[in-house]
């Protein structure tokens, strides 16, 4: 068997830990599981991102999926080119009071142009608790 040269390319998922998600999801503590062309997973504590009464706040959920969809789209849109989000909708069917929820984000659409992601999160129980859909534009990144 013949060794394979060494890349200097590296995998969806060391592309994405090494580009990060953002200030805000730092924050957040969401972490990457999981990051290939046909979708990508990431994780958020329930502790620290909690309205008042203790439930995990909607606004977080939200957050989660539109850094899933973002970082999907913007791989997507590949070297020179940017994705921005234009629209964003959540329905929240379930409240997480402790542990981790879990985003699993899947391209409805991948356009030259557009993008559509939908994003499932779950608790750890694996009970859907908010779907997320986001829409990116893609554009050439301006000149600097």
């Amino acid at each position: 068997m013949a060794e394979q040269a060494p890349t200097d390319t590296p995998t969806p998922l060391e592309w994405a830990r090494e580009r990060g998600m953002g200030a805000l999801a730092a924050r957040m503590g969401i972490e990457w599981t999981e990051f290939s062309a046909e979708r990508c997973a990431a994780r958020m504590p329930v502790a620290g991102n909690t309205q008042p009464v203790g439930l995990l706040h909607g606004g977080a959920y939200v957050v989660l999926g539109e850094s899933l969809g973002s970082m999907h789209a913007n791989f997507h849109a590949g070297p020179g080119r940017l994705a921005v989000g234009v629209d964003i909708n959540a329905t929240h069917t379930r409240s997480a009071t402790s542990g981790y929820v879990t985003g699993v984000c899947t391209p409805i659409h991948l356009g030259r142009s557009m993008t559509v992601h939908e994003i499932v999160v779950s608790d750890e129980q694996g009970r859907r608790c908010s779907t997320v859909r986001i829409t990116n534009l893609i554009k050439d990144m301006p000149a600097r």
